[in-house]
């Protein structure tokens, strides 16, 4: 295994994760409609780098599982049921907090990634591999951006009123 597909797994296998919490957090806090939609928006995102990092792999002669790792209809459903029933409580809000907290985390993770892989496709004079960190890591750093966001708008009301 050399730098390229170490960095193309381990890549592939954040933007999946990824893109599972994102759906997980948008199921979770489906009464919060901006964090909801946001957050399903940004895992579409987060599947397509996936699914861009397996061809990449492919042309590499890496083989990576490129299902995009939904959850399937009785679990979403179950989750949403649990989100309606939580959304009435007090502390949601920590929910959410310590949600977009790990989401942040998560994204950051990828982009370290996605800058590894852009620099390594440089040094090895690899076009097609430094297009796609050009074209992908910008959305990363909109989900981080995003996640930052939510945090500082956030947290003074919620840890204000516990």
């Amino acid at each position: 295994m050399n730098g390229i597909t170490l960095s193309l797994r381990v890549l592939h296998r954040g933007e999946k994760h990824l893109a599972r919490e994102l759906q997980l957090v948008a199921d979770r806090h489906r009464t919060d409609h901006e964090v909801h939609h946001v957050a399903t928006d940004l895992a579409r995102w987060s599947e397509e780098h996936a699914l861009r990092l397996a061809q990449a792999a492919h042309d590499q002669g890496l083989d990576l599982d490129d299902s995009s790792g939904t959850s399937s209809g009785v679990l979403a459903e179950l989750r949403r049921k649990a989100a309606e029933a939580v959304g009435h409580r007090p502390e949601p809000g920590l929910l959410l907090l310590r949600d977009l907290r790990a989401l942040h985390l998560d994204a950051t993770e990828n982009s370290l990634h996605w800058e590894m892989l852009a620099q390594v496709a440089q040094a090895t004079r690899n076009d097609a591999l430094l297009t796609l960190a050009s074209e992908c890591h910008p959305q990363t750093l909109r989900q981080i951006r995003w996640t930052n966001t939510m945090i500082r708008n956030l947290s003074p009301q919620i840890l204000a009123s516990l």
